[in-house]
């Protein structure tokens, strides 16, 4: 049996951060035992779908990296294959015609309820026979067993046995005709046969329904895998008043692709104490059994931790990739300054994501328009323009801008004049970068350049005279 795994968003929003572990488990499940993932767009409501959703869901899995096999398959251009099954259904006698009106259902909702009875449709229509040519507005329900226990073997929350007397004979096909929700994912799993639906544990009470039109189909029915949801840190479930959830909010962030996904995979699954995994560990060790049965809570220090090291520990070139897109969302163009890799290489220990080292790393490329004031104050006193002069004189006559010959310069000058490294490195790092924080004053100026190194010292040299 080939193993067949799908991700099935409805795009009436972003790609959110649940949905994203749903399609990241469910993507490691299929790569890890050699199958296919399938990327589904179930689109039916179209009142609320939205083009938009879809392109941001498109654009979500591409930053993710979660590559599909098939797909994106559409609900929407499937309508004939629903009606046809549908049709089967009702010649098969396993789905009838109900015209019971919404007044109708809802007095007999508000008598069961009095009751306190579970709420359900009574089954007035299920055996009368219409044949729904009459002109009256008809929905089709399927005719659910009535006797008899449904059992999901779920992969992650075990055995969950349901009774059929629980379940009522929920409406397949609307009165306009167009298919229902439980109708279109039973017909879809089945046309694409999926062998593993994995998806959040807020699906549980359809996974019965499903099975059973499954059966009435006679088609195999999925082995399911339900996963706990993602709260907040006030254990309400994660929301958009918990901060970032969309996918591409993160990106935006500053966040790596694989920091995240490294994240989400440890939001309810481990691999003994192991919390930093490469993309093919994930592959290797990822098992639906060792899924928490639990909630998980999202924490955002554990991610930008989490962050932190990717940013450190992956090659620089790929790094510098993501961070071109942040330092572009600046107003500057990467290739008016240093080569963005050994820009990451300097700057990767001292920031936790893009967005910090993309600012930065700003001095680089344009320049600035005002110091840092608190540097000023510190470090731009009377005697900090004779140490300036100074450098500049020394630096000007360097052919090899590099940064041993840059370091021996400011040690030898710091001897020359009996200060300390302090009193030399820091007037210098204000001139050329506007603050007190950079990378090793050496690596600055490799960066920087000759040319916009003396620039800048002479500017700030000019500045202290003004102030003093």
């Amino acid at each position: 049996m080939r193993i067949t795994t799908r991700f099935a968003p409805s795009p009436t929003g972003y790609l959110h951060i649940g949905g994203a572990r749903t399609a990241l488990f469910s993507w490691l499940y299929a790569r890890k035992h050699g199958g296919d993932f399938i990327l589904r767009i179930e689109d039916t409501d179209l009142e609320r779908s939205t083009q938009e959703s879809v392109n941001a869901i498109l654009e979500g899995m591409t930053w993710l990296g979660l590559e599909y096999d098939k797909g994106p398959f559409f609900q929407t251009h499937h309508f004939d294959r629903y009606k046809e099954v549908i049709q089967q259904l009702l010649v098969q006698g396993d789905a009838y015609y109900c015209c019971c009106s919404k007044d109708a259902l809802e007095a007999v909702r508000n008598e069961q309820m009095a009751n306190k009875e579970k709420p359900r449709y009574n089954g007035k229509c299920r055996d009368v026979g219409h044949k729904g040519d009459d002109g009256r507005d008809y929905v089709v329900r399927f005719k659910n067993p009535v006797g008899g226990i449904v059992t999901i073997n779920d992969l992650v929350k075990g055995d969950i046995a349901v009774a059929n007397k629980e379940l009522d004979d929920l409406v397949i096909a609307r009165a306009d005709g167009s298919p229902t929700y439980n109708l279109t994912v039973v017909v879809d799993d089945m046309d694409m046969k999926v062998t593993h639906v994995i998806r959040g544990d807020d699906h549980i009470n359809n996974t019965p329904r499903q099975m059973n039109i499954l059966q009435a189909l006679g088609a195999p029915v999925p082995l399911y895998a339900h996963l706990p949801m993602i709260l907040g840190a006030d254990g309400a479930r994660l929301s958009k008043r918990h901060g970032a959830v969309s996918v591409m909010q993160f990106r935006d962030d500053g966040y790596l692709p694989e920091a995240l996904l490294n994240y989400l995979v440890r939001l309810g699954w481990s691999h003994g104490d192991q919390e930093v995994f490469s993309v093919d560990e994930m592959v290797e060790y990822f098992e639906l059994e060792n899924v928490n049965v639990s909630a998980s809570t999202f924490n955002t220090k554990k991610l930008l931790w989490l962050n932190h090291q990717y940013i450190m520990n992956s090659d620089p070139a790929h790094v510098a990739r993501h961070l071109s897109w942040h330092i572009g969302q600046l107003g500057i163009d990467p290739s008016e300054g240093p080569d963005l890799v050994e820009v990451v290489k300097a700057q990767r220990e001292r920031s936790q994501t893009l967005v910090e080292m993309a600012r930065a790393s700003a001095f680089f490329y344009r320049e600035f328009d005002e110091y840092d004031e608190k540097a000023v104050k510190k470090n731009f006193t009377a005697d900090a323009a004779e140490v300036l002069a100074a450098l500049h004189h020394r630096f000007a006559a360097i052919e090899d801008w590099q940064g041993e010959a840059l370091h021996q310069v400011i040690v030898d000058l710091a001897e020359a004049q009996a200060l300390n490294m302090g009193k030399v490195a820091q007037p210098l790092r204000v001139a050329v970068t506007g603050t007190a924080v950079s990378p090793a004053i050496d690596v600055t100026l490799t960066l920087l350049g000759k040319d916009k190194t003396l620039s800048r010292i002479q500017k700030a040299i000019e500045t202290i005279k003004s102030i003093n």
